[in-house]
């Protein structure tokens, strides 16, 4: 075990150790040019600065950003559980295909932001609203790879699955899934980052909870700090988010397939 994570943390590094680098230096930088750029605080914070909020209880920030994470990653899994299915549900019916396939298209060039304040209005004010604004942002792009993954599956396995009487779940489970997976990975990596996107726009519009939320109010205070401190901890979560489905990507298809 203390093997596996001494090569996984080498691999990390090998692959990975520039970037943290140009992270760390621009960091540095910024924070050179907020001490010495002559730059007033409340426009350009210093990265010490912006740590020092997390003291200050009156911003919340636990509870705060847990409340985001659960809309963040509540629209996101919702997203990826009905995706699939419909995506599956199209693999297995070309009608419903032809019939839905655009009407999803139609739906997805509405503009989201100006979708939101029908959604508050049918689902009220609170954290299943802006879920629900996450989950209409992340959703497509996982039907669409997913139901393209399900199609590229090669028409002789499933010829040879349906000679030996296999069900449709089981040419699912066994064949068009495993397949799929690499496209069903990069849907799930493009609605991550629209999750995020979609949860801070559902505070935005109306909430009393959250990073997107706690922004608007310090904003009010011209407290830049705090505003630094909430997108740096939205992107966080965000990040998170990706390298989750990235190392799951990792285990069940890069791993897997060299197992």
């Amino acid at each position: 075990m203390s093997q596996f994570l001494k090569n996984t943390a080498a691999g990390f590094l090998q692959d990975y150790g520039g970037a943290v680098l140009i992270h760390l230096v621009l960091i540095l930088i910024w924070q050179l040019v907020a001490d010495y750029g002559g730059l007033p605080p409340y426009m350009l914070p210093s990265p010490t600065e912006m740590l020092a909020t997390l003291s200050e209880t009156g911003n919340r920030w636990a509870q705060n950003a847990v409340v985001t994470m659960i809309e963040i990653v509540g629209g996101f899994a919702l997203a990826v559980v009905i995706g699939v299915a419909l995506a599956l549900v199209f693999s297995w019916s070309r009608t419903a295909l032809l019939l839905f396939m655009p009407l999803l298209v139609s739906l997805n060039m509405v503009p989201k932001v100006a979708l939101g304040p029908l959604i508050i209005v049918w689902f009220g004010y609170g954290l299943i609203t802006n879920m629900m604004i996450a989950f209409a942002i992340c959703f497509f792009p996982v039907v669409i790879t997913t139901a393209k993954g399900l199609s590229e599956i090669e028409p002789e396995l499933l010829y040879l699955a349906r000679t030996v009487r296999a069900s449709r779940w089981q040419i699912f489970r066994k064949i068009q899934f495993p397949g799929a997976l690499p496209y069903i990975f990069s849907g799930m990596k493009v609605s991550a980052v629209l999750a995020v996107a979609g949860a801070v726009v559902g505070e935005f519009i109306g909430s009393d909870k959250g990073l997107g939320y706690l922004m608007l109010q310090v904003q009010v205070n011209l407290d830049t700090a705090s505003m630094f401190m909430a997108v740096l901890l939205i992107t966080l979560i965000g990040v998170a988010l990706y390298g989750a489905v990235a190392l799951l990507e990792w285990l069940l298809v890069n791993r897997g397939g060299q197992a």
